[in-house]
């Protein structure tokens, strides 16, 4: 009964804390804001490649529980940058390139980054993540919940390029999706490995995605480095500092 009473706890309490947190947006979808967070260094001064992985809030009452992530790529000496991620609406592909801007505000939720390479690591990395985009296997499906989401898509390259050590935050829902016929594999971030029935239960073990429990979307458990708690609806809770970091907020 209390190892139940715990459980209950770990995910209702952040999740409650999530929705108080909450503030319904002040603009309807196709006015919101994307304009630049000023997180992407501008092209013009940096002749360096850049690989970044933004995530922010899902727009409406979604952002309660979710983040919306995407990567965004720039060649040595390029003048732009060339961004990637899944969207469900709209029709043909779900896997877009350049929907918004590199670092763009998400329908008004301000990003935050979750990797940033610059220089040689990037240059090394680019290629690659090219690939992982191009062998991603659900182009042309997307379910909200429990995937294959925007958040399966940036797992996919995470898994694909290891070398990014990309740590996806319990609220990015969807990075557990795996088809029925392969429940084992590679851990999001790529450095651990992990069992999982179509996301919607299961367990993962990595150096960056520390030990972590799904059920039915909702992801929680233990940080490694820095050691922490993963929190459903809020991310993580560094032990040391005590504090939530909510990706997105």
């Amino acid at each position: 009964m209390l190892t139940l009473l715990i459980l209950g706890a770990w995910i209702v309490l952040p999740l409650g804390i999530s929705y108080l947190r909450y503030a319904p947006p002040a603009w309807s979808w196709s006015q919101a804001p994307r304009h630049s967070s000023g997180l992407a260094p501008d092209p013009a001064t940096t002749p360096e490649a850049v690989v970044q992985v933004y995530a922010a809030r899902a727009f409406s009452w979604r952002g309660i529980f979710a983040i919306h992530p995407w990567i965004a790529l720039k060649r040595e000496g390029a003048e732009s940058y060339t961004r990637y991620e899944v969207v469900g609406w709209g029709g043909g592909t779900k896997l877009r390139a350049n929907y918004g801007l590199a670092d763009g505000l998400w329908y008004g939720a301000k990003p935050e980054l979750l990797v940033d390479f610059r220089g040689a690591k990037a240059a090394t990395l680019i290629d690659r993540i090219e690939a992982a985009v191009a062998s991603y296997p659900y182009k042309d499906e997307y379910r909200t919940w429990p995937g294959p989401n925007s958040n399966t898509f940036i797992a996919h390259i995470a898994r694909s390029v290891p070398e990014m050590r990309l740590d996806l935050p319990t609220t990015a829902i969807g990075k557990d999706y795996r088809p029925w016929y392969e429940p084992l594999g590679r851990s999001p971030s790529g450095t651990g490995f992990q069992v999982s029935a179509l996301g919607l239960a299961g367990m993962t073990i990595g150096l960056e995605d520390g030990v972590e429990v799904n059920l039915l979307g909702l992801a929680f458990g233990i940080d490694f480095r820095p050691a922490g708690l993963r929190l459903p609806g809020l991310g993580r809770a560094t032990l040391a500092g005590g504090s939530a970091e909510a990706a997105g907020d």
